[in-house]
């Protein structure tokens, strides 16, 4: 989430008008403008002029485009004739909103005509959605008062599901070696996922990444050992080589995201430890990366990769994991991977302690692994199903992450998780749908932004 989303105003009114007001047309543009600044804090909402005609209507959406916005929200400045902007919103590649708003909060005894003229944005809104329904032209609705919190909130939500939309478009993600043989819920279809999601495989040979860790700088090692000394808790027993060695690979991997354009990557441990070349797994790497907003997914889960880099651009922290026991108890699973995951949503109240850890898969040195468990309060979990050709299942679950001891003898991070529905009907719902091992989590409640980035792609949503 390195800047705002860019979303365009399209402020529709029309001719007729300014013979009835003089002056109609700037007053309602200062309106328009009004809105675009009362959103400033949470988009860079972009309005050139009133579209009063076909011909302003599609010459505003030109420039727009033009500009590179990552959708367009339709204002009714006041009533405009819908089918002069079908041609324009037929033709528009990314996310439309319909916001149902306008000038005035209340109808008051004060009011005249001008008045009610200024404010009949809502029955232009009903011939737009109208249009846009028959016309077959996918769009969200936003009803509110411009002015609420609450209208701001659900603009920034709706706007970041746009944002992360034109993001997928552009998303690469690195797939290192081959995924894990068996494993069937991380299967998927490259052609159906770039065209319903936008995302794009590449493939990469653990070659030149072996290159790139012997490229790697004495001065970068210490630069990157150092940072991690501000980061983390780092155990007087780990050596120095073996820290040395996960910063090389650390700064191969980065240096390799960054070269290709890579937004995300995954690596099966069985690849990376089968290839002979290789002295650790990157566990470390992975963690750094994931905390610096790169998607990350193990065992060559592209898919849960994909939706971990668009957690990053929806909310933010994104954290990969997986369910790893259920605890009757507490009524809450065990949420834990093998070392990779993203301590940027580390408790405040423990510091996160970098470890010398044994781990035999992989069959290589041990891995330095960061240790941590999550923030307690709200948190929600993401994952993507795939069912078949472009046909895709989002299941979303909110719960809670619990305030609870750390297990001394787990050396990865692990915190519990209980979800709002109670552990057992969330199992049961999450089973049959098809949700898979691994799944993104950020903190606090997410299924909004979640439930709109569907929306926008044509997702099947469902929301445990």
């Amino acid at each position: 989430m390195s800047r705002l989303p860019q979303i365009g105003l399209l402020g529709i009114m029309q001719e007729l008008y300014d013979e009835m007001i003089p002056g109609i047309t700037e007053h309602q543009a200062n309106y328009a403008r009004a809105v675009a600044e009362r959103l400033a804090g949470v988009a860079d909402v972009r309005f050139p002029r009133p579209a009063r005609n076909r011909d302003d209507v599609e010459a505003v959406m030109r420039e727009l485009l033009d500009a590179g916005v990552d959708g367009v929200a339709i204002v009714m400045l006041t009533y405009g004739p819908a089918m002069r902007t079908v041609r324009a919103l037929l033709d528009t590649p990314v996310p439309i909103m319909l916001a149902n708003i306008q000038p005035e909060r209340s109808v008051t005894a004060q009011w005249d005509m001008d008045d009610l003229t200024y404010n009949q944005g809502i029955h232009g809104a009903q011939d737009q959605a109208n249009a846009l329904v028959r016309c077959g032209v996918p769009f969200s609705v936003i009803t509110g008062d411009w002015q609420s919190p609450e209208f701001e909130q659900a603009f920034e939500d709706w706007a970041r599901a746009a944002q992360t939309v034109s993001s997928l478009r552009r998303t690469r993600v690195a797939l290192l070696g081959y995924p894990m043989n068996g494993m069937g819920d991380i299967l998927y279809d490259p052609p159906a996922m770039l065209r319903r999601l936008g995302a794009m495989v590449v493939a990469e040979d653990l070659g030149p990444v072996v290159e790139r860790i012997r490229a790697v700088s004495d001065a970068e090692v210490d630069a990157v050992i150092e940072r991690h000394r501000e980061q983390f808790e780092i155990a007087p027993e780990l050596p120095r080589e073996r820290h040395a060695y996960a910063a090389r690979f650390e700064v191969a991997l980065r240096g390799l995201l960054e070269d290709k354009g890579y937004a995300g990557f995954s690596f099966h441990f069985d690849s990376i430890g089968g290839d002979g070349r290789f002295e650790q797994l990157p566990l470390l790497a992975a963690s750094a990366l994931m905390a610096d907003g790169y998607g990350f997914a193990a065992e060559g889960d592209t898919n849960t990769a994909t939706l971990m880099c668009a957690g990053q651009t929806l909310i933010g922290d994104a954290h990969f994991s997986e369910m790893y026991a259920m605890d009757w108890e507490l009524d809450s699973m065990l949420i834990s991977h093998m070392g990779e995951g993203n301590w940027k949503i580390a408790r405040a109240d423990r510091p996160v302690r970098l470890i010398d850890r044994p781990l035999g898969i992989g069959r290589l040195d041990n891995p330095p692994t960061p240790v941590f468990m999550a923030q307690p309060g709200p948190a929600t979990t993401a994952a993507l199903v795939p069912l078949e050709g472009e046909l895709y299942r989002l299941v979303v679950g909110q719960g809670e992450v619990l305030d609870t001891p750390e297990l001394p003898k787990v050396e990865m991070h692990h915190f519990h998780f209980r979800p709002e529905r109670g552990m057992r009907a969330f199992m049961d719902d999450w089973l049959t749908l098809g949700g898979p091992h691994h799944f993104v989590m950020n903190l606090g409640e997410q299924a909004v932004r979640w439930r709109r980035l569907a929306e926008l792609l044509d997702l099947e949503y469902v929301e445990i």
